[in-house]
Parts: C-alpha cells; structure tokens; sequence
C-alpha cells in the first residue's frame, strides 16, 4: 500500500497549522514489525518507505500508482539498514545488511526481499526511490566505504559527519542521492547555516533518538519559517523552495535522501542567518 502526498504551494503553506504541517509533511508509524511502508510525494516522485522483516519475509511490489508491472521496473532504489542484522535479496541474489549497511539498487530488477536475522532484533530498512531513465549497476556500501565529510565546530554546535553513500563520488545513480549524517555528542544542530536548493527536493529521516528527545525540523521560505517536532524514526519531506535544517534536544543521526535536476551536492543557495524570519 503506497499513501500518496501532493505537491504544496509555497503560498499556501505560510497558512497552515501546526496540525495541517505535520499531515502535509510529516511521514511517521514507519518501522512496524512484518509491514512494507510507503509514502509517494508529487514532488519529483520520490518514494520514501520502510520495512521491518520480523516472522516473514517482505516483498516490494509494484501497485496501480505506479503503473508498471513492477517495482523497479522505471526506478531506482536506496536502501539504509538502521536496524538489526538482515538480508535484502534481488532476483535471488543475497546482500547481507549489517547495521548502517547501505545498498543502491539499479533500475530492471524485479524481485526486492527483505529479511532478518533474529526476531528479537530485525532490521528496519528505510528506502528512498526515484524514476530512473538507465540501468546501473547494484553497490552495497557500508559507513567505512562510504564518502565522509565533516563539517561543522564545537563553538556552533554543529560538529557532524556527513556519509556519502548514493553519490558520484561512491557509486553511479540516475537523480537519487543518499547519506547519513551523525552530529558529535554535544552538538545539535544541522544545515544551520541553511539553503535551499530549487534544483532538488529532500526527505529526512530522524533516528538513534531516545524516547525524551526531540528534532525542532526547520521548514518553510527563509522569510515565512515554520516548524515541525520530530520524533525518533519519523521523516519529513522537503520541498525544494524549502528550507532544511534541525535542532535536537541532543544529538541525534539523520538519513537524508534527494532527488531532482542534478547531483551536485554543493549545488545549494545559501540563506544568510541576517534573511531568517
């Protein structure tokens, strides 16, 4: 089952409440046990979903949303494990996904599995999909192989490291781009500086929170800012005229997803912290 989300006019938005925010944007009751999850955004047809193979192994078919015959028919596939041990199979093939284990999955492949290892702690694989327009080939990578770079200072509180995995720098992908990114204890906040980026849009997904923490996700045009409480295992879509960034009630670890005109990471506009409103 895939929960379809339309596209937001900037206009619009500045209007909502906090209650109409969190429908709009937020994406939670991921990560429940034996369950595929889905939610499909107008904005630039991203597909964010998880799964979480407990007692059974999962499948990710193809639905009349789509309108292909299967899942990976037209698309591309990133994958994250923030969970347990697992397996992710493809056309029978077996990856095995360690905790943080990253797998890009080419356009063509038709059969996608999930499966854990040990009931009493399963894998949560959260996935980004995107329409793909050539094949390429499948890479698993794990968080030593990913692309690191840090960034941020002590005094900003903002010392994290970003994890390349789906980027030109690790492996070849059509639009979708894929990381995480783990802020140092101590240190709060991220993409604060903000941008934006008309080019792309952006889906992030908030975890290794404890049940007391929070995530204050910053949102809206940098003059008509908005936001939303985020809670652990829970994602929020961003548009592209949107800013991004977050403050937690301590440090915290985020997947963040993109997909759009290009894949140039530094392709940002950056918003001085003196046009904030």
């Amino acid at each position: 089952m895939i929960e379809i989300r339309n596209a937001w006019n900037n206009e619009d938005v500045k209007h909502y409440t906090t209650e109409r925010m969190r429908k709009e944007f937020l994406i939670d009751d991921l990560f429940v046990a034996d369950e595929v999850k889905m939610v499909y955004s107008h904005v630039d047809r991203i597909i964010a979903g998880s799964a979480v193979p407990v007692a059974k192994t999962l499948e990710l078919v193809a639905s009349k949303e789509l309108g292909v015959d299967y899942f990976m028919q037209r698309r591309e596939l990133g994958i994250i494990n923030i969970g347990g041990p697992g397996k992710v199979i493809l056309d029978g093939e077996v990856y095995d996904m360690a905790p943080r284990d990253g797998l890009y999955v080419g356009m063509g492949v038709k059969e996608v599995k999930f499966e854990g290892c040990d009931k009493a702690n399963p894998p949560k694989f959260y996935f980004n999909s995107a329409p793909a327009h050539c094949t390429y080939e499948t890479v698993k990578i794990n968080i030593s192989t990913a692309n690191p770079n840090p960034l941020g200072t002590l005094e900003e509180s903002n010392k994290r490291t970003i994890y390349q995995y789906i980027h030109p720098n690790v492996c070849k992908s059509c639009q979708l781009l894929m990381g995480l990114t783990m802020l140092d204890p101590n240190n709060m906040w991220n993409t604060m500086p903000s941008h934006t980026h008309d080019r792309r849009m952006e889906v992030y997904l908030y975890f290794d929170m404890d049940p007391n923490s929070v995530v204050f996700h910053m949102m809206g045009e940098p003059h008509e800012t908005r936001h939303i409480v985020m809670r652990n295992e829970q994602a929020v879509i961003s548009p592209s005229w949107s800013i991004h960034s977050g403050v937690g009630t301590k440090n915290y670890t985020f997947i963040w997803g993109m997909v759009g005109e290009n894949q140039t990471f530094t392709d940002m506009d950056a918003v001085a912290m003196t046009d904030l409103k």
